[in-house]
């Protein structure tokens, strides 16, 4: 639960939830399907279950810092984003990723969030955590915007993981139907941490399936896979490799793109995978991480699909 029994009628949160007010001013532009109203539909639902009662909240986590972003994108890259990041109006990054007025600010605080949401993990004042925040940052690499994504939220809570508190096997899962490239080629040669990204293919960001490196295990799966065969492929490739790295944390890029209401991709997962989806994940975490997780949203665009699959995500790191 997300609230452990520890005595007769008495309870303790166990579950953070992180986010920061500034991410649902970051504007795409117009029809841009990473939307503000991504987060709405996250924190609707959340309402409407009456999930929010049985999470520790933290509504304002601080910015990342140039710091912490060097650790996993060269300085180049940061000095380029703060240069042209508008006062008004729009720019882009690349075809998919635009920046408006309150990007920047948006794009610092949602890795800070990742950042926050590992520290309270690794002191023990929650066991787990969800960061509801936008933008993305998956695609994103050392010296790249990408698929929506600015900073590479998760890579930067993994880097400061590694730096400071003295994790030394570290396990990022990417459930996202995109491949998680940008967090690919950040690890791809750091041996303490362990990426395995599940994804469709052949598709955007159409690379991973042909990856050699002994901490990397994609698992690249065609249109239309279902719940079932989703399943099965986790079992017998991620769970395997997962167990046996042993990792101190578990770090999840969360995407909920796979739905089978979205029409990003064409996966066909509902709900309930993604509970099997974490719960497979906490078992390992059991086992080996003390429970640790720290979750980072990622994907997810049709918003009743995406209100859906966070709740029950949600719902299951807090045990309930």
């Amino acid at each position: 639960m997300p609230a452990r029994r520890q005595a007769a009628g008495a309870y303790t949160m166990h579950t953070a939830y992180l986010t920061h007010p500034i991410c649902q001013r970051h504007d795409a532009g117009p029809g841009h399907p990473e939307s503000p109203e991504r987060l709405s539909a996250i924190d609707d639902r959340l309402h409407a279950a009456h999930l929010h009662d049985y999470l520790t909240h933290f509504h304002h986590p601080p910015a990342a810092t140039r710091e912490q972003l060097a650790r996993v994108h060269d300085t180049d890259y940061i000095d380029w984003v703060l240069s042209v990041a508008p006062a008004t109006g729009r720019v882009q990054l690349d075809p998919d990723t635009a920046m408006g007025p309150h990007s920047l600010e948006a794009a610092l605080h949602a890795a800070g969030a990742a950042i926050k949401a590992v520290d309270k993990v690794m002191v023990g004042t929650v066991q787990n955590a969800f960061c509801a925040v936008r933008p993305p940052g998956h695609h994103a690499g050392r010296r790249s915007a990408g698929g929506f994504c600015i900073f590479n939220n998760v890579a930067c809570a993994a880097a400061h993981a590694l730096a400071t508190h003295g994790v030394q096997r570290l396990a990022i899962v990417d459930f996202d139907v995109h491949h998680g490239n940008g967090t690919e080629e950040i690890f791809r040669e750091d041996g303490r941490v362990l990426f395995v990204s599940t994804f469709q293919h052949p598709y955007y960001p159409h690379c991973g399936a042909d990856t050699v490196h002994e901490n990397v295990v994609n698992l690249p799966l065609p249109a239309g896979t279902s719940g079932r065969d989703y399943r099965a492929a986790f079992e017998a490739r991620a769970l395997p490799a997962l167990d046996a790295f042993r990792p101190e944390l578990i770090l999840l890029s969360a995407g909920f793109d796979g739905h089978r209401e979205d029409d990003m991709a064409h996966f066909n997962l509902v709900e309930a995978d993604y509970v099997w989806i974490t719960e497979q994940v906490m078992d390992i975490a059991s086992r080996h991480a003390q429970d640790r997780i720290v979750s980072v949203l990622e994907g997810g665009y049709n918003l009743s699909a995406l209100g859906r699959s966070a709740a029950a995500h949600i719902k299951a790191l807090a045990g309930l």
